[in-house]
């Protein structure tokens, strides 16, 4: 383990707020300090929040996204296939929540431990990524369920850019009054309610309106060979972002004891109960629109005003749950880096600098969702370059410094398959996904009504 030791004291040189430790009372275990709970939650609360937080409204645009650049068949084995995969990358992950004494409640923190500072960077620059970009995904998807509402109660409905600035506020005062994961407990059964009913509801529509559908559905592959090859890539990518997040650790760190065997119950929950429903959507939408279906389904959907508007309300107040555990490791980061941590988080001096926290960065992000509102653009970007490496590449890695001396040659040798088919995949993929924002910048302006 020496390798171990000489990268951990470069790794603690070189950081701030992460070099100290704060030594638990429980099983002398050691943790980096934080601003929120740690070792708090049981695996059916955080199990629960993953299955409504995978079920958020981003469902309703992986009919668009996944099957229909790959068909039926295709369609089908890469959904298996992905979803499999990442359970199984999720699994092996959750095993290294404690390495030598230390439990890492951050991503980047065992990445540094392990590898060095710089590994340290690149893990922060690439988790940090994909959670912006998925909190402007989720933004658009707020802004896109008010504006369907307004459209079916007036004739002249509103640009979309006012619903993104409304969503992002609303997200902002949740952000700002529910500070950390663990609080969210309380709001987790009203959330459950709402998603599970709204789900419900849209699938009795998606079914009555495929078996009342008179005209012959399509399901063919459109767009030349080019096109296709580069939209395949892309649906992986979105499979990828319809099973993961990756931000497991982050949310590992909120579990009682025993954490690995907490979270791995959680994971079951999540790519059993979770995965059949939010698949489920993806595949009867498919089904019932064909390869025409949009990129909101909620679009599609005929029916009454009142189910529309119920749908789209439903949509909007599950996405601020949704969207808080997604966003909560950057609030963690920030609160851990800019709050005295030897005070309340209600603390007048916390208090303050919360607000200001949480409002530069909503307002950021809330800027730049309503000047390039393309949302698979945002599903397909982190999907491939980030949730790639940090689901499928890094585990392997850690698996490799952590075991690889006592391991077998054919875990080694499957795990170095990993790191290099799903760096080659990660590149790929970003090609692909660089090419839409492209293609869409030449075809929308920016501030788009989309």
């Amino acid at each position: 383990m020496e390798g171990l030791e000489g990268n951990t004291n470069n790794y603690e040189a070189g950081l701030s707020i992460e070099q100290a430790r704060t030594k638990c009372d429980q099983d002398h275990e050691y943790t980096l300090p934080s601003a929120h709970a740690i070792g708090h939650d049981s695996w059916q609360q955080v199990g629960l929040m993953m299955v409504t937080g995978f079920n958020c409204g981003y469902i309703l645009s992986f009919s668009n996204l996944m099957l229909v650049p790959l068909g039926w068949t295709w369609g089908i084995i890469c959904l298996v296939v992905v979803g499999f995969y990442t359970a199984y990358a999720n699994w092996l992950l959750a095993a290294f929540h404690f390495i030598n004494g230390q439990r890492f409640i951050r991503y980047r923190d065992i990445m540094g431990y392990l590898y060095g500072r710089e590994m340290y960077y690149i893990t922060w620059v690439l988790q940090f990524s994909t959670l912006l970009l998925g909190n402007m995904g989720f933004i658009l998807l707020g802004g896109r369920a008010l504006k369907e509402i307004n459209s079916e109660l007036s004739d002249s409905p509103l640009r979309l850019q006012y619903f993104i600035v409304i969503t992002g506020v609303t997200y902002f005062i949740f952000a700002f009054f529910i500070p950390t994961m663990s609080k969210m407990r309380f709001w987790l059964g009203p959330s459950t309610i709402v998603t599970f009913a709204y789900i419900v509801i849209l699938l009795v529509v998606l079914v009555k309106d495929g078996k009342t559908k008179t005209t012959e559905r399509n399901y063919e592959i459109h767009g030349n060979k080019a096109e296709r090859v580069f939209n395949v890539f892309n649906a992986v990518s979105a499979i990828i972002v319809c099973n993961t997040a990756g931000l497991l650790l982050e949310i590992q760190s909120t579990l009682q004891k025993p954490a690995v065997t907490n979270m791995r119950k959680a994971l079951y929950l999540q790519y059993s109960a979770g995965l059949l429903f939010y698949y489920g959507v993806s595949i009867v939408g498919y089904w019932a629109y064909g390869a025409t279906v949009s990129e909101y389904l909620p679009e599609e959907l005929s029916g009454p005003k009142s189910v529309k508007v119920l749908i789209n309300a439903a949509v909007f107040l599950q996405s601020i749950v949704s969207q808080h555990m997604f966003v909560a490791p950057i609030h963690e980061a920030l609160d851990t880096k800019f709050l005295k941590l030897d005070e309340s988080m209600h603390w007048k001096y916390n208090f303050k600098r919360r607000f200001y926290l949480r409002a530069l960065l909503f307002m950021g992000n809330t800027f730049v969702t309503a000047a390039i509102p393309f949302m698979g653009d945002f599903v397909n970007l982190f999907g491939s370059f980030t949730l790639v490496p940090l689901t499928f590449v890094f585990p392997s890695m850690i698996f490799i410094k952590v075991k690889g001396k006592t391991a077998r040659l054919e875990k080694n040798l499957w795990h170095w398959f990993n790191i290099v088919i799903f760096s080659l995949l990660a590149i790929i993929t970003t090609i692909s996904a660089v090419r839409s924002i492209v293609n869409n910048v030449k075809e929308y302006n920016f501030f788009a009504d989309t």
